[in-house]
């Protein structure tokens, strides 16, 4: 008797069973997570988007599948931050994630609901972004790249691989605004301490075609090299910096890894910016989950990478002390 009755209920269907059919259960919704980018395509940004997929697949979100990544790309045209900005907030996106500055400014300004990641701000509570590290009040959160506190130390690197060094071009890009005047003044500070006179030389109007014009003026100044500080429009041009740079025979010290692996710039010294955006995957899964914002503490970077290319020495008739050479993390031979 009782088999006939459980026959009779798989005949007459799951809700005989008190069961619910999969087809009854709503789809979940997949998250959609706005990032705002400087350069103009996914080709130029792969080092880093590649890395941010990396950290979102790391605890199990895959584009495509249970998240959904939807870039803007400015093409260093940073006016058009705002309606980008504005266009994410408007398709009510889950997270957005503000990559280098001054994004997460403008970000800011469009929400204060939609939780915003930053990613390679050099002082996030300078800049009024956040309250404190530890607890950063607010929709925003995310990776400082802690560069203004390592001004010193990378001047001091520069120095300490070229010891003739007594002038340094501290380039900048107007266009990144209070960023780039702070480190600026950093830099200048530690310079006074180190013996060295720096000089800041901006990109005209931050259009790139400026960026020769600029070395050229520093050539004529007769300066012993030139720090770039981290910004989108450098990485995008760091393959033609370092051309310029070799043409007026000026060492440059960048300021990640990529900048500095093709011919033509000397060294760099920074944090391990892909392992920045990796975390970002982090903060966004939590976020996901249900951690706000405000709750998140601010991480700053634990590694920092030397890197000199030797080829460009070679070029520039430039002989590094062999002492720096065994502190480097990676020489390019």
């Amino acid at each position: 008797m009782e088999r006939r009755r459980f026959l009779m209920a798989i005949a007459s269907g799951p809700a005989c069973l008190g069961l619910r059919p999969a087809y009854a259960e709503p789809p979940a919704k997949t998250p959609r997570i706005g990032v705002m980018w400087h350069a103009a395509n996914e080709e130029e940004e792969e080092n880093y988007l590649s890395a941010l997929k990396r950290g979102l697949r790391s605890v199990g979100y895959i584009d495509g599948r249970n998240i959904r990544i939807i870039n803007t790309f400015a093409d260093e045209h940073y006016q058009r931050y705002v309606s980008q900005a504005e266009e994410l907030v408007k398709e009510k996106v889950d997270v957005i994630v503000a990559t280098t500055m001054p994004i997460p400014l403008v970000a800011k300004g469009a929400t204060t609901t939609i939780p915003i990641v930053f990613v390679l701000v050099p002082d996030p509570v300078g800049l009024g972004l956040a309250e404190n590290l530890a607890r950063p009040g607010g929709n925003l959160t995310g990776t400082s790249t802690n560069i203004l506190e390592i001004s010193a130390k990378r001047l001091e690197l520069f120095k300490e691989g070229l010891p003739s060094l007594s002038r340094v071009a501290v380039l900048i890009n107007p266009a990144n605004g209070v960023a780039h005047r702070l480190y600026a003044e950093h830099t200048q500070k530690a310079g006074t301490g180190l013996g060295v006179a720096c000089e800041v030389v901006e990109v005209s109007g931050g259009d790139s075609k400026e960026i020769e014009p600029a070395f050229s003026r520093i050539s004529e100044r007769k300066m012993d090299g030139v720090l770039l500080l981290n910004d989108g429009m450098f990485y995008r041009e760091r393959i033609n910096i370092g051309r310029i740079a070799l043409k007026y025979r000026l060492p440059t010290m960048m300021f990640s890894r990529e900048t500095v692996v093709e011919y033509g710039n000397l060294m760099s010294y920074g944090p391990h910016l892909q392992l920045l955006f990796e975390r970002a995957g982090t903060y966004i899964d939590r976020i996901l989950n249900g951690t706000k914002p405000a709750d998140l503490a601010i991480e700053q970077p634990s590694k920092y990478q030397l890197i000199v290319n030797l080829k460009t020495a070679k070029a520039l008739d430039l002989t590094i002390p062999l002492p720096f050479l065994l502190r480097a993390d990676e020489v390019i031979e």
